[in-house]
């Protein structure tokens, strides 16, 4: 499997700039091995996402390198995989708990499921039930 690996730096101040590439690689999914090192598979969308990133790092006077790997030694592949599923699975939870609700808001809950489901990079079986209940409040609504 291919990975590719965001290594960064940026000015100290100010610390907005810092804040944004942490919020936008979290976006992406993206695992912190150390410090400013940053894991992703490696997809299409990621690999264009992190490129985009890369490129607002540089034009915020910041040093960065994007690299696509495979790993040879270090954190096995399984417990990246497992701790990637486990991001998206802790989300879907929270989405299963609100369609459980009497005052659910569908339209709201299928925003959060489409952007999970962009970070879903190895298909969550919660994701699938989220999926299904979904498709089968909207055909109660139908």
């Amino acid at each position: 499997m291919n990975w590719l690996i965001l290594h960064y730096k940026l000015p100290t101040q100010p610390s907005a700039l810092r804040v944004y590439v942490w919020r936008k690689l979290k976006r992406l999914g993206a695992i912190l091995l150390n410090e400013a090192v940053w894991v992703l598979p490696d997809t299409p969308r990621a690999a264009e996402q992190t490129q985009w990133l890369s490129a607002e790092i540089q034009e915020m006077q910041g040093d960065v390198h994007l690299w696509r790997s495979s790993l040879i030694l270090g954190k096995p592949e399984e417990s990246l995989i497992a701790e990637l599923e486990a991001q998206v699975d802790r989300e879907y939870n929270l989405l299963l708990k609100q369609i459980s609700r009497k005052n659910r808001n569908l339209i709201e809950i299928s925003r959060q499921y489409q952007q999970i489901v962009e970070r879903d990079y190895f298909h969550s079986e919660t994701g699938k039930q989220v999926k299904e209940k979904l498709l089968a409040l909207r055909g109660e609504k139908g």
